[in-house]
């Protein structure tokens, strides 16, 4: 469930097969590549994306970096990738990412990144209305360049 209006989809075409956009996404080390705010992701214990893997994903805004725990949710190769955040927290978890793909009947792939905050982390509960609406403006920018990195890369 969305809370304070918190969540965002952004879809582009592709040209490349669901299969293959699915492998850059899934390879989190590499998402720091194409977003401007996730500087990528370290697999735990060995893991490599398979439904209940867990990965700590590092994100940098101007000079605050932190450091969150997720884990992949949903693993399906050439349709769906979806990780959350703060699950192994008391209160988690906290935003839910996803990725679906689709073919679109071309030979290439819709893809769409999905952001949706479940239950708002302890780091944004003392944000103003406007100061939340800020933030998800930040995200949408950020997602936006995502998928055009990942689209680019793909069609590379």
């Amino acid at each position: 469930m969305t809370v304070h209006d918190m969540h965002l989809e952004e879809s582009v075409d592709i040209a490349a097969s669901p299969q293959t956009v699915f492998a850059l996404v899934s390879d989190l080390p590499r998402m720091g590549e194409w977003s401007p705010e996730n500087q990528g992701g370290r697999w735990e214990d060995g893991s490599s994306g398979a439904t209940g893997d867990i990965f700590h994903g590092t994100n940098k805004i101007g000079e605050r970096e932190w450091t969150v725990a997720c884990e992949i949710t949903v693993a399906d190769p050439g349709s769906t990738f979806e990780w959350i955040t703060g699950a192994s927290e008391d209160e988690g978890p906290y935003v839910r990412w996803r990725y679906d793909f689709v073919d679109n009947g071309t030979g290439g792939t819709t893809m769409t990144e999905i952001w949706d905050v479940e239950l708002l982390p302890p780091t944004l509960r003392a944000l103003s209305d406007e100061q939340l609406a800020g933030r998800k403006k930040q995200v949408h920018g950020a997602m936006q360049a995502t998928v055009a990195g990942i689209k680019a890369t793909a069609e590379a």
